[in-house]
């Protein structure tokens, strides 16, 4: 019995929650993966997950025997890379905020890929929020605050922001010249797939932060639209500069209340606590914090 292969097969299936989806993300046939199960949890005398038409979820035994699973994987392949000098190897899948990737990654990708040219990268782009481990997900790239959870974060960069408006919008609404003047203004306020309300605007007013909620009628979820509805005149908006450091260079958007800037805004890269050790996904967050460093 391959230990190492039963063990691989029995981690990727648990945390996809399906064989095919799993046979996919290990290129192996889905009768392979099934044959290399069933034999697997023969040798171990007992049964790690209990399969039906329409689902698969772990036993007792399985939800106890991953953890040690995940980890014995990891030393494994760190054991592999320091006595066998083999470079970092395998499928790194990483979901990135489309912007974020556009302005920072994507340009200098080609490094990373030079430089490891045995990972095998698949990137996708979601604003929203990812289930790392049942998506199979090993990093996301993501910008704003985390809200706690299992997960690692290390934070790579401290973006600056700016509160800015179109001169349309400020030729109808005039240039408000502090906070206590918001009120007679319009926002094209920022929400999430999960929040109820807006995310309200922030400033910082004598090193602390102020928030402040700006009426508007429109409310956006997305990055690209938030932007150009800001471009067309529909309101205030607050967004990382290099979102619109063209436009304010070529004059169709203007920085606004630039005495009290809003906070810097952080971007982390976010993994699971089972996948510390990975020897793939050290390198891209190691990667991706010098780019970013780099950038500033």
């Amino acid at each position: 019995m391959d230990q190492v292969k039963g063990m691989k097969v029995f981690v990727r299936i648990y945390e996809r929650s399906s064989f095919t989806l799993a046979a996919d993300d290990l290129n192996l046939p889905r009768a392979t993966l099934t044959h290399t199960l069933n034999q697997f949890e023969a040798w171990l005398g007992t049964r790690l997950l209990e399969r039906s038409t329409r689902r698969v979820r772990p036993t007792l035994d399985g939800q106890a025997y991953y953890p040690r699973c995940v980890q014995l994987l990891a030393e494994l392949e760190e054991a592999e890379l320091a006595f066998r000098t083999v470079e970092p190897h395998g499928r790194l899948r990483v979901d990135m905020h489309g912007t974020l990737a556009k302005h920072f990654v994507i340009p200098r990708l080609g490094e990373f890929m030079q430089r490891y040219p045995q990972i095998e990268l698949a990137i996708s782009e979601a604003d929203h929020f990812v289930d790392l481990v049942a998506e199979g997900v090993d990093c996301v790239l993501r910008a704003g605050n985390l809200e706690g959870s299992s997960l690692i974060a290390r934070r790579v960069a401290n973006l600056q922001q700016v509160t800015c408006a179109s001169p349309a919008y400020l030729a109808r609404y005039g240039e408000p010249q502090s906070l206590d003047e918001l009120g007679a203004h319009r926002a094209v306020n920022y929400v999430s797939r999960t929040a109820t309300r807006p995310f309200p605007f922030e400033f910082l007013v004598e090193g602390q932060v102020r928030e402040v909620a700006i009426d508007g009628a429109l409310s956006v979820f997305g990055a690209q639209i938030y932007g150009a509805s800001a471009l067309a005149g529909l309101g205030i908006i607050q967004c990382p500069r290099y979102h619109v450091a063209r436009q304010i260079e070529q004059g169709s958007m203007r920085e606004i209340l630039c005495h009290t800037p809003p906070p810097a805004m952080p971007v982390s890269v976010v993994y699971p606590h089972s996948r510390h050790m990975s020897p793939r996904v050290r390198v891209f967050v190691d990667w991706l914090a010098q780019v970013f460093t780099e950038a500033h």
